[in-house]
């Protein structure tokens, strides 16, 4: 299901809110001292990403009937992403979207794709505990993943500890 023109217009102009919104959000946490993880690896194309988007919400828009009837028409119409359940612990929805093609691991609407599948994986770098899909050749590494492992290497922990603890706190260089 490729994009008409409208589509294509209304897209562009809600990438170009995104984006501003993006570069305000970014800079003023830069200014806080985040992120406080490097983005590492690269994309190997698995799609995981894609075959399940899941956006948060803010609380009040996720318990409020209208405002959540816009989001989820919103996604739906313009960014083809087809509700498919919630978690009302995090508040977020999670979608199918209807421009990934499951055989080629492709996005048939790709140059048109919204601000969050642009900005993906970018955005779990900001967050406290950033989790990957596990086919996903992408991770996060702590910014100072080098003083920490010097501090755990002068601990008495077991290797296992050791490791778990390297996995938890995003310490692989």
């Amino acid at each position: 299901m490729r994009d008409g023109r409208l589509l294509r217009v209304i897209k562009f102009v809600a990438l170009c809110r995104f984006r501003i919104d993006l570069a305000v959000t970014r800079f003023i946490l830069k200014l806080r001292g985040e992120p406080h993880y490097r983005l590492t690896g690269s994309c190997n194309g698995c799609g995981a990403c894609c075959e399940a988007p899941t956006i948060r919400v803010h609380p009040l828009l996720f318990n409020l009937k209208p405002c959540r009837d816009v989001i989820l028409a919103w996604h739906l119409h313009v960014n083809g992403f087809e509700y498919v359940s919630e978690d009302k612990e995090t508040f977020s929805f999670t979608f199918r979207c209807s421009h990934y093609d499951r055989e080629t691991k492709q996005c048939d609407s790709y140059d048109s794709r919204p601000g969050m599948c642009r900005d993906y994986p970018r955005n779990l770098i900001y967050g406290v505990n950033p989790q990957f899909f596990p086919d996903c050749s992408l991770k996060a590494t702590a910014k100072n993943a080098a003083s920490f492992i010097q501090a755990l290497d002068s601990t008495d922990l077991t290797p296992e500890q050791r490791e778990k603890l390297h996995k938890e706190l995003h310490l692989d260089v």
